[in-house]
């Protein structure tokens, strides 16, 4: 009995000793340059995006760095200025550049001033084509990926970022709406089951030719869809940008894929410091995150239909049911309807009527919540000029 009583004293020591420790990568103050973009030496627009970093323990997640100027510095000092937009990031309309030249980027805040190395344009080949393969093992899904070559054997190194649109559904379509006073029916502009949203490239894709005999990239994998996803529920498309880079552009991407997306576990690579190529001139000794390359930029879509697919269903992103709202209800012959669907900016909406007589009126409807019904919460009724 002695034992078991000194046992649990001893658990109950070691539990109520612990000490929240927070590390200085969570509660340090460090606030480092973060700075996002390709210099685009051809005909379409560049933008770089400034941004601080935020630590662990902060609620904020977005920290851009405004009224900064920019500029884009040739070898020979000339300058070409880009303009604030909004949100940290800086624009300029297509550069032209002469591709002889070597090129960097200035950078002036109201306490630093910036600049990276000066780098060569690279050439970025056109690329071959954009795909995707039916994938079952591991996973089930659609893998896209991309064939690009450099005829001249020079390019060797590639990232890749892209822009995903797709057209997608409510759970329940809606046949009526309130008008403030009484439910009617949805006129064509109120209908609120089709919508288009967006979403823009998250992990880093990096290919390379650099060991093999030629400059050649096959099946390349961009990005990996699995069959469930509502991406693919209908149509989709994806606009596929291809940068190429240099060797050493190319080692910090590796690192920073390696830093940010392939750690967690005992048996993957500890965190690196990543080599850049942007560096404070007041203070050579302050961390700025980020390398700028100069490149053309090689463009292509590609759309992909549910009905190239195989009949997969897709999982919607929210639970929903419908309960049934009546005009009387109960035995004291409740108005449901005019509790809790008539009153304008309800969250509950009704979506067909019910109707035991032929023909209408119908004694009341079923309905569910606005995520379950309006696909306008999450993306937008007016699909892209480009869409199909």
């Amino acid at each position: 009995m002695k034992k078991v009583t000194l046992l649990m004293f001893m658990v109950i020591t070691v539990c109520t000793c612990r000490k929240p420790y927070a590390p200085p990568a969570i509660t340090g103050n460090g606030s480092h340059l973060v700075v996002e973009g390709v210099i685009n030496s051809g005909t379409d627009s560049t933008t770089i995006t400034l941004s601080r970093t935020v630590n662990l323990a902060s609620k904020t997640t977005v920290n851009p760095v405004l009224n900064a100027q920019v500029a884009v510095v040739s070898d020979q000092n000339v300058v070409f200025p880009l303009t604030e937009t909004a949100n940290g990031n800086y624009v300029s309309a297509g550069l032209n550049l002469d591709v002889t030249r070597q090129y960097r980027l200035s950078i002036k805040t109201a306490n630093e001033q910036y600049q990276s190395d000066l780098v060569p344009v690279n050439i970025t080949p056109p690329i071959d084509s954009l795909g995707f393969n039916i994938v079952n093992n591991p996973a089930i899904g659609i893998q896209i990926y991309a064939n690009t070559h450099d005829a001249s054997n020079t390019a060797k190194y590639f990232r890749w970022d892209y822009t995903e649109n797709w057209e997608f559904h409510a759970k329940y379509g809606s046949e009526y709406i309130s008008n403030g006073t009484a439910i009617v029916l949805r006129t064509t502009a109120q209908n609120i089951s089709t919508c288009y949203t967006n979403d823009v490239s998250s992990n880093i894709v990096l290919g390379s030719s650099a060991k093999l005999s030629q400059d050649v990239i096959y099946q390349n994998p961009i990005i990996f869809i699995p069959y469930t996803s509502e991406k693919i529920e209908s149509e989709y498309t994806i606009l596929l940008r291809q940068y190429a880079l240099t060797g050493e552009a190319y080692s910090f991407y590796q690192s920073l894929k390696t830093n940010t997306e392939q750690l967690g576990s005992i048996f993957d690579a500890e965190p690196s410091q990543l080599p850049g190529n942007i560096h404070c001139i007041n203070n050579p000794a302050e961390l700025v995150v980020g390398y700028v390359s100069v490149c053309t930029v090689s463009t292509k879509r590609v759309f992909i239909y549910n009905q190239q697919l195989p009949d997969w269903v897709t999982i919607y992103p929210y639970t929903c049911q419908q309960d049934t709202v009546l005009y009387c209800a109960g035995n004291s012959c409740i108005n449901e309807v005019q509790q809790e669907l008539v009153p304008l900016n309800n969250p509950t909406i009704p979506t067909t009527g019910i109707c035991p007589c032929n023909p209408p009126p119908p004694v009341g409807y079923l309905a569910s919540s606005q995520q379950c019904v309006d696909c306008t919460i999450r993306g937008s009724k007016t699909p892209p000029p480009f869409w199909r």
